[in-house]
């Protein structure tokens, strides 16, 4: 593979730390043996082009840091590597002190109007702009760049563009804003970098370069990774975890972020996945939204939901309402005796309206104002096994509450 320029204005070892920060750390030694970061100073008449995909990273290679395009099915990943990357760029003293960083954002910018009035924004040039009247949007953003240049090439200060939900920049109206950012960045003359963060890859272009390289430079870590992987699908506690999921799921894109959240584990120091990265990930697959809210719960609000769960099995899924959970909870406060859990109605009502405002339980259906709130009808969110579940893991459950639960769900 052909040497190339990760970013014009670094010296050859800031660019390889660039280039490695921009990989997945498990990655590195792969990234730096793909691709050699080399100085300004060659040719840029004869720039190389070739393109790879490595971690998860889509990049297409000029003769400086041109296009760098990030896809990954689950956005918040990507904005977390890409952070991480210019973290570590600025910590560089020359980088801090001269790179400019624009962040646009496809959901905002939703035309390329809209999108050069807030690069004027964040460059602070609206006085620099003020009045003037340009032909077009080439000569606008180049007069914005123009603007930042103090001398030569070489003393201009660089900007980097970061364009989240890149795909919608693509459906802009001629593509004015993505063609002459790459025409500024090919010109050599202002030294700018772009890169695209997306969860979705269809565009054909994207899907012809953007690919895994045709062979695997590390062929010894190659056959140890096959091996590892081997020896992993044949743990018992690994055929659990991925019959668990199969279970749950019999989605492609599950099982896919299932082994990308194992993926994750694997930096230079633990250069292999192990059962407990792969049981680690199961438990962040299947990690209940709700059953986390009810950990957050009183437990006045605990029992509240012990009462519906007992009226729904004796009622067999029946919509209740709250004079009805009210009945069900003073039953369990007489035949325990507790003053602790005698709550005034007006109380026990807030508690009701509350895990409404979580939505826990939802009317069946719309009422008008007039109807009272102690007969409309409602319904309970959460089964058996979620509320048993968040019970396990809730601090500090009173023992008598967790007792009148099992009671009520002895059927599981």
């Amino acid at each position: 593979m052909e040497k190339v320029t990760l970013y014009s204005l670094l010296d050859p070892e800031d660019q390889e730390k660039l280039w490695v920060s921009l990989c997945c750390p498990g990655w590195s030694t792969v990234a730096r043996s793909q691709l050699t970061a080399t100085s300004a100073s060659q040719s840029s008449s004869n720039p190389p082009t070739s393109a790879s995909r490595v971690a998860g990273t889509g990049i297409c290679h000029h003769t400086q840091l041109i296009f760098l395009c990030l896809v990954e099915t689950e956005f918040h990943y990507v904005v977390q590597l890409i952070n991480h990357a210019l973290k570590e760029l600025m910590e560089i003293e020359e980088m801090s002190e001269n790179v400019l960083q624009v962040h646009l954002n496809g959901l905002l910018q939703i035309n390329d109007k809209i999108a050069l009035k807030e690069i004027t924004r964040q460059l602070n040039l609206e006085n620099v702009v003020g009045d003037k009247v340009f032909g077009s949007f080439a000569e606008n953003l180049s007069f914005l760049l123009e603007a930042l240049k103090k001398g030569d090439r070489t003393s201009s200060c660089p900007v980097i563009f970061i364009l989240d939900e890149f795909d919608l920049f693509a459906h802009h109206k001629n593509q004015t804003l993505l063609y002459n950012l790459f025409d500024i960045s090919q010109s050599a003359q202002t030294p700018i970098a772009v890169i695209g963060l997306t969860c979705r890859l269809y565009v054909k272009i994207f899907k012809e370069q953007l690919s895994l390289p045709a062979e695997f430079p590390e062929k010894l870590f190659a056959e140890k990774w096959n091996e590892n992987a081997q020896c992993l699908s044949e743990e018992r506690s690994v055929q659990e975890v991925l019959q668990k999921h199969f279970n749950i799921s019999k989605n492609l894109r599950s099982l896919h972020m299932l082994l990308m959240l194992s993926l994750n584990r694997v930096t230079a120091s633990h250069p292999f996945m192990t059962a407990v990265d792969l049981m680690e990930a199961s438990q962040l697959c299947s990690m209940d939204s709700k059953a986390n809210i009810v950990h957050g719960l009183s437990v006045l609000e605990i029992c509240l939901i012990i009462a519906m769960k007992h009226l729904n099995d004796l009622y067999e899924e029946e919509p209740f309402n709250f004079q009805m959970v009210y009945n069900e909870f003073q039953k369990f406060v007489q035949r325990k005796a507790h003053s602790v859990y005698n709550f005034e109605k007006p109380v026990v009502m807030k508690a009701f309206e509350h895990l409404q405002q979580l939505e826990l339980i939802k009317p069946v259906e719309k009422t008008s104002g007039n109807s009272q709130r102690e007969y409309q009808l409602m319904k309970l969110l959460l089964d058996n096994t979620q509320i048993m579940n968040a019970l396990q893991k809730y601090p500090n459950c009173p023992t008598d509450v967790r007792q009148w639960a099992t009671s009520s769900l002895s059927w599981l």
